[in-house]
């Protein structure tokens, strides 16, 4: 819920009503003062587009000078041409620093490690979610450019930790430092040369989903949380049962004992995930369909109407009924 806060400030800071672009998003307002509150990827984009439709600005009024739409496209497109992905983001940062106002980046390369750096704060980015989403956004369609998701050493932020600084492993999938020199996230520096594989007609297809693509967690497979997480989804879909740890390493071909020690070395476990999955499933489900609630709850796989509620509480903060009223679902 910070970051559906954070996103609203700069309309809010303009003057804009911004109960009806939550609504729009299907994000109840009453949900905002809650702070263990969550909301789906869906309808965190639908809040995005609604919010840069609104503004006609890219930056959401989080900096002191908006940048037009089509910028970003147009990085993008200036990107595409590039043999590998360190002309890429060394031509986008020169693109962003021709506009005042805009992220001042930078790529840094030393000892086999390099490091991508957003330099500046937005002036009206008190919560630094812009910087945040500028790092994400880079590390995300640079893998996208190349097909592969490109496995980040650390992510470092020069400001001291926030309330949320738990989600920041979830969110850049590496460990995290607060109180650094600069922000930026640092990676193996072989990365820069691999070839682009996409092309107009791909970027044209990815910016008509944006910021969907960009703004949730691509897969692609090469984590093992990632592999497990896609596993557990698919399963879902077909049956209210989860499998069991055993058999979901039965799948990935390693014994039980591997799977929990990779995942442990990921941050996360078998048991996060299956909470994750059940509680984005249960989001979605009552968010964006008129199913019943206790239909919903025997095919998220709980026995009882009172361990689902318990579940969603523990998950939200809410519960799944005024979750469902207060969203219009």
């Amino acid at each position: 819920m910070h970051h559906v806060r954070a996103v609203l400030a700069g309309a809010r800071g303009s003057g804009i009503d911004t109960v009806p672009l939550l609504q729009e998003a299907q994000i109840p307002p009453l949900l905002l003062g809650d702070d263990r509150a969550r909301v789906t990827p869906a309808q965190f984009a639908r809040l995005f587009r609604a919010l840069y439709r609104t503004t006609q600005d890219e930056f959401l009024g989080l900096s002191a000078v908006p940048s037009r739409p089509g910028t970003f496209a147009m990085m993008c497109y200036a990107s595409l041409g590039c043999q590998d992905l360190g002309a890429a983001t060394e031509r986008a940062a020169a693109f962003y620093g021709l506009f005042p106002g805009g992220p001042e980046l930078a790529l840094e390369v030393e000892d086999g490690r390099a490091r991508f750096t957003v330099r500046n704060d937005f002036a009206r980015d008190e919560e630094r979610f812009l910087t945040e989403c500028v790092l994400a956004i880079w590390h995300r369609l640079s893998s996208w450019l190349i097909g592969r998701r490109i496995p980040l050493a650390d992510a470092s932020f020069c400001y001291p930790p926030p309330p949320h600084a738990q989600e920041y492993e979830l969110l850049f999938g590496c460990p995290v430092r607060f109180g650094a020199g600069r922000t930026g996230a640092a990676f193996d520096a072989h990365w820069l040369t691999a070839p682009l594989v996409r092309d107009e007609p791909a970027l044209d297809a990815m910016l008509r989903r944006a910021p969907f693509d960009l703004l949730s967690r691509p897969e692609y497979g090469t984590t093992v949380a990632e592999q497990v997480r896609r596993a557990l989804t698919q399963q879902l879909r077909l049956s209210p049962r989860l499998p069991a740890l055993g058999e979901v390493a039965a799948r990935l071909a390693v014994s039980p004992a591997t799977l929990r020690r990779r995942l442990q070395q990921e941050g996360t476990s078998f048991q996060q995930l299956k909470d994750h999955v059940r509680r984005d499933a249960a989001i979605a489900g009552l968010a964006e369909s008129g199913e019943p609630i206790a239909e919903l709850a025997v095919r998220l796989g709980f026995s009882e109407d009172t361990a689902f509620h318990r579940a969603f509480r523990r998950w939200t903060g809410t519960t799944p009924g005024a979750y469902r009223v207060a969203s219009g679902g």
